[in-house]
């Protein structure tokens, strides 16, 4: 499965320019999942970087949820088991940050 789609690329604001919003208002683009897991990426800011990789700006809910930075190649590099990586979630529509931060 694709990561990353040319209509997620569009609507991602670039790094840090949400930093003025609190958390809780901040708009989730995309989430990627483990399928045979429980960790989930919400995704708010996103960059191309010189060496095509991206790297993405949001809420991670895996052993503890916490704001953070992790790259495309991270999300694919994971071997999640049974022949399966990580997934985006193709049915995640865009939404307010606060339905996971509570």
């Amino acid at each position: 499965m694709k990561l990353l789609t040319n209509d997620i690329k569009r609507s991602l604001p670039a790094l840090y320019s949400t930093e003025s919003i609190p958390a809780n208002m901040k708009t989730i683009v995309a989430k990627f999942f483990d399928p045979l897991g429980s960790w989930r990426w919400y995704v708010v800011e996103g960059d191309e970087q010189e060496d095509g990789d991206w790297v993405f700006f949001g809420l991670v809910d895996g052993s503890v949820k916490e704001w953070g930075y992790f790259t495309l190649s991270e999300l694919e590099s994971v071997d999640v088991g049974l022949g399966l990586g990580i997934e985006r979630d193709i049915h995640f529509p865009k939404q307010n940050a606060s339905s996971f931060t509570a």
